[in-house]
C-alpha cells in the first residue's frame, strides 16, 4: 500500500526481549519503518533505564521513536484517576501533550497497541484509530478470586473500563479468533481484524539438536505477576510435577520468571524445585529445558512464552489455552491437553523419547514461521489500514 503517515503508541517500549508484548511492538515499528510507512511512536516505559536501550535500537532520524516514563504519582490524585480511568496512570503529561501536537500536525492513521492505550486516543479523531486488543480481563479476571474490597473494586474497574474503551472505536484489532468473538460479543457493531503476535525470528536460533539437555528437565517460563502464568506455576508444582517426577525419577523442575520466588514463595526450599526470578534473559533457560509445561487455570491471548518456546525448538506440553491463535495439533507440533492427566502422560511421553521430542520441535518452529512471520503479521496490519482508509472515503463519497 501508498506510504502512510502513522502515530503509533505502545505502552511499553520496543524491545525485542522486554515485556511479553514489546517482542511484537518492536516487530511492528521495524517492520512498518521499512515498509516505507512515515511513523511516529510513543510509549511509556515502566523503567527509564529501558529509554536508552530503545534509543540505540531505532536511532534517529531512521526513527522517531519518543518515550515518556512513568509520571511520579500523588497518591490522592493517582486515586482519583484509577476511579476514573483505571491503568491511565502510565502515561504523563508530557507524552499527552506531545502526542496531540503530533496530531494536530496531520495523521492519516492512529495505532493503539494495548487496550489502556485507547486512553489516548479519545478526545481525537477516532475515525483514523485503530485499537489493538491484546488480552481481555473479561476473560482473564473471573478465575482470579479478589484478595479484598480494594482488588475487588480495582477488578470491577478494569473490566467496566476495558468494555467502555472497547465500544469506544470504530475499528480494533485483536490476536486471535477467539479474542475477535469474545472482543465482538462487547462491541458487535465493530469491525475486528486478527493480527497474529509476530516475533523477529532471527533472534531465536534454533537449539541444535547436540546442545540439548542431556538430562531430562520440565520447564515452565513466564511474569508470575499475570494470573495465568502465576496459576500454570502452581498447577505444575502441585498437581503435575509430583506424578512427572514419580514416573521420570531422574527429571528436575525449573520455573522462571519475574518475581517467581516472591510470588511462589510457599514452594521455596523444595530439593527438587529450582525457582528463578528477575533473569537478565531467559535464552539459556529455554536452551536447558527438555520440555516447556505451561498449563494456565484461563487465560486470553496468545502466550508469548510458548511461541519463544516453539522458536528456539523447546518441545512444549500445554493446554489450549496455551497455544491459543494456532492451530497447533496434539502429538504433532505440541502435547495438548486440558485435564491433568493428559498433561502428565503428554510430558512423559516426551521426556522419555527424544526422537519424539526432534520430531514436535521441528514441526512446531515450521509452524510458528508459517504463523506468526512478521510479514504474516504486518500484512494483516496494513489489510486493517486500508479497511479504515477504505471506510472513511465511502463516508465521505
Amino acid at each position: 500500500m501508498k506510504p502512510l503517515r502513522v502515530i503509533l503508541v505502545m505502552i511499553e517500549p520496543p524491545l525485542p526481549f522486554g515485556h511479553a508484548t514489546t517482542r511484537w511492538s518492536y516487530v511492528l515499528l521495524k517492520g512498518l519503518v521499512q515498509r516505507g510507512h512515515r511513523v511516529t511512536a510513543f510509549a511509556a516505559p515502566s523503567k527509564p533505564q529501558a529509554i536508552d536501550e530503545v534509543k540505540a535500537l531505532f536511532p534517529s532520524p531512521e526513527y522517531d521513536l519518543r518515550c515518556h516514563a512513568h509520571p511520579i504519582r500523588n497518591r490522592l490524585r493517582s486515586k482519583w484517576e484509577t476511579l476514573r480511568r483505571p491503568c491511565s496512570y502510565m502515561f504523563s503529561s508530557s507524552l499527552r501533550r506531545e502526542l496531540g501536537t503530533e496530531l494536530e500536525h496531520g495523521f492519516d492513521l492512529l495505532h493503539l497497541e494495548g487496550t489502556w492505550a485507547g486512553w489516548l486516543g479519545q478526545g481525537n479523531d477516532i475515525s483514523r484509530s485503530v485499537l489493538n486488543v491484546h488480552n481481555l480481563y473479561a476473560i482473564d479476571l473471573p478465575s482470579q478470586a479478589p484478595r479484598g474490597l480494594g482488588q475487588k473494586l480495582r477488578t470491577t474497574l478494569q473490566r467496566r473500563a476495558e468494555s467502555r474503551l472497547l465500544r469506544t472505536y470504530p475499528m480494533l484489532m485483536t490476536v486471535t479468533p477467539r479474542l475477535r468473538r469474545a472482543v465482538r460479543a462487547i462491541a458487535p457493531m465493530t469491525p475486528v481484524h486478527v493480527v497474529p503476535l509476530a516475533l523477529d525470528l532471527a533472534l531465536y536460533p534454533f537449539v541444535p539438536s547436540e546442545r540439548r539437555p542431556p538430562q531430562p528437565v520440565i520447564s515452565m517460563i513466564g511474569s508470575m505477576d499475570w494470573y495465568p502464568s502465576r496459576s500454570a506455576a502452581v498447577r505444575l508444582i502441585t498437581r503435575l510435577w509430583p506424578a512427572i517426577k514419580q514416573r521420570v525419577p531422574k527429571a528436575r523442575l525449573r520455573i522462571v520468571g519475574r518475581n517467581a520466588r516472591s510470588a511462589l514463595a510457599d514452594y521455596l526450599g523444595r530439593s527438587d524445585l529450582e525457582i528463578a526470578e528477575n533473569v537478565v534473559s531467559t535464552r539459556p533457560y529455554f536452551e536447558a529445558a527438555s520440555v516447556l509445561l505451561y498449563a494456565p487455570a484461563r487465560g486470553s491471548g496468545m502466550k508469548v512464552k510458548v511461541l519463544e518456546a516453539f522458536a528456539y525448538g523447546v518441545p512444549v506440553v500445554t493446554t489450549t489455552d496455551g497455544v491459543e491463535g494456532l492451530p497447533a495439533q496434539d502429538g504433532v507440533h505440541v502435547g495438548l491437553c486440558d485435564d491433568d492427566s493428559g498433561l502428565i502422560e503428554r510430558a512423559v511421553l516426551l521426556l522419555d523419547d527424544r526422537a519424539r521430542q526432534e520430531q514436535q520441535r521441528k514441526a512446531a518452529r515450521q509452524l510458528l514461521e508459517q504463523y506468526c512471520d512478521a510479514n504474516v503479521a504486518l500484512d494483516a496490519v496494513e489489510r486493517c489500514y486500508a479497511h479504515i482508509l477504505a471506510r472513511r472515503a465511502e463516508l465521505a463519497a
